[in-house]
């Protein structure tokens, strides 16, 4: 099988039978599949098991993948409803765990305070409301367009764009409590 091979190919591939095509599918998608479960749900545990069910979720509707997008935007919605599930089964639990992945170059900021303000950015957004955390994951970490984020979850692009707003000013509104009052839980004190 070719490294070359269009998502679509093997798609099809994939749907004939041939185990190698869905295998290299996976290879292709695991690691923005489990980022995005990760930074949807916030624990190591949650988002592997939401990526093992997205793609056993994607195995078993393949079929039903019709191509009116790319592979990897329906894999993201998958992906998401995946992370809805879970959250409707588990309840949420703060993150206790500490990053793996901490980069601080020389000179740069003190390892144990970019460590302490990755942790409070991660609980932060495990505060913001599901639906707005969605798309403010998949627009401000995965870095997708609005258009895609609209596909993905099934919404207008404008609904898009109020979500992402509306889930930076919960964001900012959480990680005031750490850093004191922000503007924006100060825009919400004045309504």
């Amino acid at each position: 099988m070719a490294w070359d091979t269009p998502d679509r190919d093997l798609v099809n591939q994939a749907i004939g039978g041939d185990r190698f095509a869905f295998a290299e599918l996976v290879r292709r998608h695991e690691r923005r599949v489990y980022n995005l479960a990760y930074r949807m749900l916030g624990r190591e545990e949650d988002a592997r098991d939401a990526t093992q069910d997205a793609f056993v979720i994607a195995l078993r509707k393949l079929p039903s993948f019709r191509g009116d997008a790319a592979f990897s935007t329906w894999m993201h919605r998958v992906t998401v409803n995946a992370c809805y599930d879970i959250l409707r089964k588990r309840q949420r639990e703060p993150v206790q765990e500490l990053p793996k992945e901490v980069e601080v170059g020389p000179g740069g900021p003190d390892h144990a305070e970019v460590t302490a303000l990755l942790i409070d950015v991660r609980r932060a957004l495990l505060e913001v409301p599901f639906e707005f955390r969605a798309p403010l994951v998949l627009h401000d970490v995965q870095d997708l367009p609005y258009e895609e984020i609209a596909e993905v979850l099934g919404v207008p692009v404008g609904t898009v764009k109020s979500r992402i707003h509306r889930g930076r000013i919960a964001l900012a509104a959480a990680l005031g409590e750490r850093f004191g009052p922000s503007r924006a839980s100060e825009e919400r004190t004045n309504r």
